[in-house]
């Protein structure tokens, strides 16, 4: 970043020369993008932010955001996952982001102009007298890309920065300006005003990683109720498209744990549009593992009551009987079943149950463990009953999201005394369902199983560790999860696969390309760093479907049908049962990768997930006996096609690796 400096020119010559750049800027994306608007598409998070372009399959990077910053910018606030809740809409090739940051009111609507270039319309409106430092279009551009470049702002007089650079100043340029343009040695991004704005460019980090911040002024000062701000930019990118070769080595010498397939949760909420989604999941996905809820509250309402003998004389709640009859349907068709529990009736918590808490107070209800024995009781006899009428006997019991509180709560010691004397409960009663540890609401959790990592007691009594992929997505952290299981000897689960839990507000993202990429990504790395012995989706019912149409998320204007990511689901559970997981490299940034094998056999499976172009690849380490790999591709055009077979001479395949997609090659 100490390289980074700023040139900038004023007056009747630089623009023109500004023109002529301009031009030149506008040939090399013809070049680039062949003229074609659907090479280049912008990537938008449901909360507003603009990943970046993707052209040719290469994302340029160029993360936007909206930012309030207060007086002396010592309090910032952006849009980002989770900090607000917006509402996000499409319409065509536009996306629509309605949202606020305290009584700042935005609307952000992207749209795509042409070739490499899109258009920001923002509207701001204040909902109560404030001070601010002001309200900005934010970017945080990449300081590996652009760190070293140069920036040029037209219709503001020479500012040397030389001073300002060596001191360390947080903060580079102050200036109104007409439009600016960043040239590095790989990139060219315009940025064009509909009128004279205010730019901020600072120093700055943005997940760890520098960055070159561009601050543009929307709002700012004395901020008044039902002041308003429009404006429009426009953001035009282009660059060199990193084409090079790709080179994957796998080694089939050192096998890890086995995965037995994808799978699912099947928690119903939606009588209309649940079953006809289950059931075109149930037909058309191999699924090796299941989790449905125990339905809790209504199993034993009343504590002075038997809920068995309720059951039995015909008072089977039908939340429970719906439950209980899903945990049958995934059970006979062979798959072992999670019970899991989100809430408990009145009688065995502490304090009046609450489902939505206030701002500051913790989440969910502890267990009230004077009562405990009543409580294991009756979640025992839940899992009695379900084994003896409906023929289940649950694979495991866990409390969802005990960590955080959805609902019912725990600390990581309270976690590991249910794990001893549950488990030894439903051992005692001649169950062999088995204690789930973890099942936390993301990576993060990780601390949480430790008390009972750490007590030998509970160790005969945890059949398996789970975590859910909501958040924690970070190397270092996922590799805790693979180090627990390993420690104790035991399979990790994905109990919870997906990556955006506040995503059932903004449901149009689920069509997004962007969120399929990225949760195809995801579970490509836990894959690879986890060896998880199943994902199981959130979920495969109308909730986060991965079908749309048919009512879903109130879509009546077409039929039932298979979304992009259930493509990339039905791929990755296409992986042949029996397989192994294996270290799989690759020598090129932006591409996630996982092999599962059995070497005895010479069976392999490799999914691929490339970030960006097309690019040609070569696989080495293959099995010697093996003649060809079947390759299947999922991406924008393509719902699991199955490509020309690939040739596998002496233990090395070649192909063509497709851009901005989810590729699968196996062995017959």
């Amino acid at each position: 970043m100490n390289t980074f400096f700023v040139f900038l020119n004023g007056g009747t010559g630089a623009v023109k020369a500004y023109c002529r750049r301009l031009i030149t800027v506008a040939l090399m994306a013809l070049l680039i993008f062949s003229g074609d608007p659907a090479r280049a598409q912008p990537e938008v998070q449901a909360w507003g932010n603009i990943k970046g372009v993707r052209v040719e399959g290469e994302l340029m990077m160029l993360e936007s955001s909206i930012r309030v910053v207060y007086p002396g910018w010592g309090t910032v606030k952006r849009t980002d996952k989770e900090r607000q809740n917006p509402r996000f809409t499409t319409e065509g090739l536009r996306k629509i982001t309605e949202t606020r940051i305290d009584s700042i009111m935005i609307k952000q609507v992207v749209s795509q102009k042409g070739a490499g270039e899109i258009e920001v319309d923002l509207i701001i409106e204040a909902r109560a007298d404030t001070t601010l430092a002001g309200v900005y279009f934010s970017l945080d551009l990449p300081a590996t890309e652009y760190g070293s470049g140069t920036v040029e702002l037209i219709g503001a007089a020479p500012v040397s920065l030389s001073a300002m650079t060596a001191s360390g100043a947080d903060e580079l340029i102050r200036v109104v300006a007409r439009g600016l343009r960043f040239s590095a040695a790989r990139r060219l991004l315009d940025v064009g005003f509909d009128e004279p704005t205010e730019v901020v460019v600072r120093r700055g980090s943005l997940g760890g990683k520098e960055t070159v911040q561009v601050y543009l002024a929307l709002m700012s000062g004395e901020v008044k109720t039902a002041q308003t701000s429009h404006k429009v930019l426009t953001l035009g990118v282009s660059g060199e498209i990193d084409r090079n070769p790709v080179t994957f080595q796998v080694d089939m010498s050192r096998t890890g744990r086995p995965f037995a397939g994808f799978g699912g949760n099947f928690r119903l909420q939606n009588p209309e549009t649940d079953p006809p989604v289950i059931q075109y999941c149930l037909d058309n996905l191999r699924l090796a593992w299941g989790r449905v809820e125990m339905p809790w509250g209504f199993w034993h309402e009343n504590e002075d009551e038997d809920p068995i003998a309720n059951a039995r004389a015909g008072k089977l709640h039908p939340r429970v009987q719906a439950a209980m009859e899903m945990a049958q349907r995934l059970h006979k068709l062979g798959m072992p079943v999670i019970v899991s529990d989100w809430s408990a009736p009145n009688w065995a918590i502490e304090g009046e149950i609450t489902f939505r808490r206030q701002p500051g107070d913790p989440w969910g209800n502890p267990l009230n463990q004077s009562k405990a024995e009543k409580i294991y009781a009756s979640i025992t006899a839940y899992i009695q009953f379900l084994k003896e009428e409906y023929g289940v006997e649950a694979a495991m019991f866990s409390f969802n999201e005990s960590d955080l509180g959805i609902y019912v709560r725990q600390t990581g010691e309270e976690h590991a005394r249910l794990i001893r004397e549950l488990g030894a409960h439903m051992k005692a009663r001649g169950l062999k369902t088995k204690m789930l540890l973890g099942d936390t609401a993301d990576a993060n959790g990780w601390a949480f199983t430790y008390p009972a990592m750490n007590d030998p007691e509970t160790h005969t009594y945890i059949s398996a560790v789970s975590f859910h992929s909501w958040r924690g997505f970070e190397t270092e952290t996922l590799e805790k999860w693979h180090d627990i299981a390993t420690k104790l000897n035991i399979p990790l689960l994905v109990g919870e696969g997906s990556m955006d839990a506040a995503a059932w507000r903004y449901p149009a993202i689920f069509e997004e390309p962007v969120y399929a990429m990225e949760e195809a990504d995801l579970y490509t790395r836990i894959l690879a760093i986890c060896q998880p012995l199943s994902i199981l989706q959130w979920q495969l019912t109308a909730d986060y479907s991965p079908m749309t149409g048919g009512g879903v998320f109130g879509n009546t204007s077409e039929p039932l049908r298979p979304s992009r990511r259930f493509w990339n689901f039905k791929q990755l559970a296409s992986t042949p049962e029996g397989l192994l997981a294996m270290p799989l490299s690759v020598d090129q940034a932006n591409i996630s990768c996982a092999a599962l094998g059995d070497p005895r056999r010479g069976r392999i499976a490799l999914h691929i997930v490339n970030n960006g172009a097309s690019r040609q690849a070569t696989i080495s380490g293959l099995p010697q006996r093996l003649r060809e790999l079947r390759m299947h591709v999922t991406d924008a055009e393509r719902n699991m096609e199955e490509m020309p077979r690939v040739r596998v001479r002496q233990g090395t395949a070649q192909f063509e690796l497709p851009a901005a997609g989810y590729t699968t090659l196996m062995s017959r």
